[in-house]
């Protein structure tokens, strides 16, 4: 992997965030710039953002590649789902829009597979050859699977039909507070998730995102899994640093 520092930017619902990686270390080679993503996100208004970002960081990144992360799908650089952005995302040429505004090379991923690939490359998941899960609890739930260090996207496990529900619509983070449970109470709706999930993909390594993994020693003592299952290591630093990662391998390694 390249010395040079590489911009990761992680496009949220609320917030647009980015920062230099140092791919090395794996972890923020600068601070992190957050700007408010635009009420109305359109792929214009948020490329519009991208470049305030990339700005900041011009003088001190070179002619290199961009990684961005999105909460959508992403096939060929086409954006085919939109979660909490305008639903404009769904079937543009999102990763082209960027690199036009942009005039440099950017690659466009989902974002909990930017984050899963952080945890297998530098995190929780660091040095596990085998086949890992990682999954993030928040407004829904996101996933990615990689097994032997290579990335299977796009994955969307959160929408696993499960007891004639959608996953996320009973084990997500938000069900918990919306419901106001306690993490005893969490519990069995995430046993049932992470069951089912063992039994049809049989990983090596579950490993837990999202801003709940915080508060993992409340929970996850309380799940009767064969699988080992952890707490990520990376938290909100993950989606910045994979996708870093993949933009540096996808340049190092053209399709």
């Amino acid at each position: 992997m390249q010395n040079q520092p590489v911009l990761g930017i992680d496009i949220g619902g609320s917030g647009i965030k980015g920062a230099l990686v140092d791919l090395v270390a794996g972890d923020f080679a600068t601070e992190r710039v957050r700007i408010p993503t635009p009420e109305k996100s359109t792929p214009a208004n948020v490329a519009d953002v991208v470049a305030e970002i990339v700005a900041e960081f011009a003088e001190q990144m070179g002619d290199g590649p961009i990684g961005v992360t999105i909460p959508a799908v992403v096939t060929h650089g086409i954006t085919r789902s939109a979660a909490n952005i305008d639903k404009s995302w769904i079937d543009a040429p999102a990763e082209k829009i960027f690199a036009e505004h942009l005039g440099r090379e950017v690659v466009l991923v989902n974002d909990a597979d930017a984050a899963g690939i952080a945890e297998v490359k530098y995190g929780a998941a660091k040095g596990n050859d085998g086949l890992v899960l990682v999954t993030t609890l928040g407004t829904g739930i996101g996933s990615a699977l990689i097994y032997r260090g290579v990335l299977v996207p796009n994955t969307e496990l959160g929408h696993l039909e499960i007891d004639g529900h959608d996953a996320e619509s009973q084990a997500a983070a938000s069900v918990k507070t919306a419901l106001g449970l306690s993490y005893s109470e969490y519990a069995p709706r995430l046993q049932r998730y992470y069951e089912r999930l063992e039994a049809l993909f049989w990983p090596d390594l579950l490993v837990v995102g999202g801003g709940v993994s915080k508060a993992a020693d409340k929970y996850l003592p309380k799940l009767n899994l064969k699988t080992p299952i952890v707490p990520a290591d990376l938290r909100n630093r993950a989606g910045i640093i994979g996708a870093a990662w993949l933009a540096a391998d996808k340049v190092a390694h053209p399709a």
